[in-house]
């Protein structure tokens, strides 16, 4: 296998591991402290 071919091999496999870990985080639940700061933020551009 040249140097090539291994560079690009590692950066697949980077790629991947990017990518999972990405769509992971996608899944993950806004916590609830999270949406409550949100909802106080809408309810106080509301009054503006």
């Amino acid at each position: 296998m040249t140097k090539s071919e291994e560079t690009s091999k590692l950066q697949a496999q980077i790629d991947e591991n990017l990518k999972r870990v990405y769509q992971e985080a996608l899944q993950e639940q806004v916590p609830d402290r999270f949406k409550d700061l949100l909802e106080k933020l809408r309810q106080k551009e509301a009054k503006q």
